[in-house]
């Protein structure tokens, strides 16, 4: 007996759904990795700001009290 073909429908929308989720998260994350190269690049253009960064980021993640 064939599947009524709403089932398949709902089916081929669902995985397209998924398929495009799936794009999706790849191209976010090349583009975080692109901007995250641009950064790294520019911080290296500017030696100084390379050490004061991470001190920022270390008075940052301590707990407060």
């Amino acid at each position: 007996m064939a599947r009524p073909y709403e089932d398949s429908n709902s089916s081929v929308k669902t995985r397209r759904q998924q398929e495009d989720q799936r794009r999706m998260a790849f191209r976010r994350a090349i583009e975080d990795r692109c901007d995250e190269r641009q950064l790294q690049q520019s911080i290296t253009d500017y030696p100084e700001l390379h050490w004061q960064a991470p001190l920022a980021a270390q008075r940052n993640a301590q707990p407060t009290r």
